[in-house]
């Protein structure tokens, strides 16, 4: 299957799925992330919910990341050039959709990509070997390469794995792990 046949697919499958499913496999997709061994880093990485997109609700995730005091980061997409700004999300962080119906910081403390321990990345579909199709910007690819290398890259993903591989370029950048509401897969 070609990456623009998967998008149709997962955007597909996402419309049938009802606001209370999306909210219960959000809540079963934070609770398999407290299995990992991933608690003990400073600064985090996610994103926040595009809900005209259907994804996962990351407000679990994010009351998980400050219950635990962790730092909180958010980016801000620049349409033009396809990359992201990344800003520390505090009491103060004023957030406001873009015109993608992106939630976005408006401004606030910068932090570098190299700062950055764990990523949770969002995508519409992924594959066995830890591959993942994504909205076809390469927003997040471009990010994860200027991050550290032993930066830990966990896809969250409404849906299981894609059973038929798919093709990757070399500028993708492979998962760690993928949370699911049933399982943490590991790569």
């Amino acid at each position: 299957m070609t990456k623009p046949e998967l998008r149709k697919k997962y955007k597909t499958l996402r419309k049938e799925l009802s606001i209370k499913q999306i909210e219960d496999f959000s809540l079963a997709i934070a609770n398999q992330l407290l299995k990992l061994n991933i608690w003990d880093r400073s600064f985090y990485h996610i994103f926040l919910t595009i809900e005209e997109q259907k994804e996962i609700n990351t407000e679990y995730i994010l009351n998980i990341l400050a219950g635990k005091d962790k730092n909180i980061v958010i980016s801000k997409s620049d349409f033009e050039d396809y990359r992201m700004t990344h800003y520390l999300l505090t009491d103060n962080t004023r957030i406001k959709k873009n015109s993608y119906n992106i939630p976005e910081p408006i401004d606030g403390i910068e932090i570098k990509p190299t700062q950055i321990d764990v990523v949770f990345v969002p995508l519409l579909a992924f594959d066995k070997r830890g591959n993942r199709v994504g909205y076809g910007k390469g927003f997040y690819d471009r990010f994860l390469k200027l991050c550290k290398p032993e930066t830990t890259k966990i896809g969250l993903s409404l849906f299981e794995a894609e059973t038929k591989n798919f093709e990757v370029i070399d500028s993708d950048i492979k998962l760690n792990y993928c949370v699911t509401p049933n399982q943490v897969i590991q790569f």
